[in-house]
């Protein structure tokens, strides 16, 4: 019997798939730049922890300072595994006997050819202590003249799954056109939760008057010009299972932290709502300098040479279709930038 292996975090033993013949093995290290699978499209690769979703911004602003939403919803996280097609049975051939390192599954890394050719082209069953059943039945010919592909577990992070058993079916083949009917199948929600965590938006870059240096008991006017933020639009595809699903994130609101507790915000609430042209709040214009902003902070104490870390966070409103007509919300996000802000004790100005 051979046996090839990976070891896997917080599991005292190795775990072994073993294949019914009698030739010698090795480990693959299955660390996210696997070896290339050699598909034609360059897609293709033998770790399991590469996707082949395709991500492409549909829409929204794609130049200057960006970064990834925070969901305000600390429970929630995107899917941690889920199954793709990965081989057709030519590509499986040529990876197989060209090749043979990788991913036989999302925890059973196979190293050498013949384990592959035993089991995908000589009909020899595997067993893996993953699957129920254990022993898994081989294939003839890499199902070669057949029209579909070979599946896989995909895992982003693999050491981070503590149920060992998700995601874990050796790879199984699936006509073409067809789903599996399997748990951590993919869906349209699945690809929009992926590319949730995709989404890129602008930094929150706010104006200010006074810029950099404000004064106690007179307000700082806050306001982003219009235009600056819109609707971005995510699209996330499988290629092979027709699926796809398109995730938008809408700015709704600004929400202001000056810092201390030693300050006012206007509105109370701290949040700033977003305009219908893309605005929040008013600029400020001469001769304002004593009103209240619609959008702002008044300081109450000035700096002692440290400045407060003004917080501005924009809150995202997080939406999604998909290609069997579902689709829905998903938890807000956020995300946050802090500037310096200086705040001097005088009483009044002229500006």
């Amino acid at each position: 019997m051979r046996a090839s292996y990976r070891a896997i975090p917080l599991i005292a033993t190795s775990l072994v798939v073993a294949l019914l013949s009698s030739s010698p093995a090795g480990a693959f290290g299955g660390t996210g730049t696997g070896v290339r699978g050699g598909a034609d499209d360059g897609e293709l690769t033998a770790s399991a922890q590469h996707s082949r979703i395709r991500v492409t911004q549909t829409s929204g602003p794609t130049g200057g300072k960006q970064g990834t939403l925070a969901s305000t919803d600390v429970n929630w996280k995107p899917p941690p595994c889920w199954y793709e097609p990965v081989f057709t049975p030519e590509q499986l051939k040529n990876f197989s006997e060209n090749d043979g390192s990788g991913d036989a599954g999302l925890r059973d890394g196979w190293y050498g050819s013949e384990l592959w050719t035993d089991h995908f082209r000589d009909e020899k069953d595997a067993t893996t202590i993953f699957t129920k059943p254990a022993t898994v039945k081989g294939y003839k010919n890499y199902n070669l003249g057949k029209k579909g592909y070979f599946w896989r577990g995909v895992a982003p992070d693999v050491t981070g799954l503590d149920d060992t058993t998700l995601c874990s079916r050796l790879m199984f083949w699936q006509d073409a056109g067809e789903i599996p009917d399997v748990p951590k199948a993919p869906t349209p929600e699945t690809l929009a939760d992926y590319a949730y965590d995709k989404v890129k938006v602008p930094e929150t870059e706010v104006e200010l008057k006074p810029a950099a240096r404000s004064t106690v008991n007179l307000p700082t006017w806050v306001w982003l010009d219009k235009g600056t933020f819109k609707d971005v639009k995510v699209r996330a595809e499988l290629p092979g299972t027709g699926l796809w699903a398109e995730t938008t994130a809408k700015p709704v609101a600004l929400h202001l932290d000056p810092g201390t507790e030693d300050a006012e915000v206007f509105p109370a609430s701290g949040d700033c709502e977003i305009n219908d042209d893309g605005s929040i709040g008013t600029p400020y214009t001469k001769g304002n300098a004593d009103k209240t902003p619609p959008c702002g902070i008044r300081y109450l104490r000035a700096t002692d040479g440290t400045p407060y870390q003004l917080s501005a966070s924009v809150t995202w409103q997080i939406t999604w279709e998909g290609s069997d007509g579902t689709g829905g919300d998903l938890p807000d996000g956020t995300f946050e930038t802090t500037q310096d802000m200086n705040v001097q004790e005088i009483q009044s100005i002229n500006r």
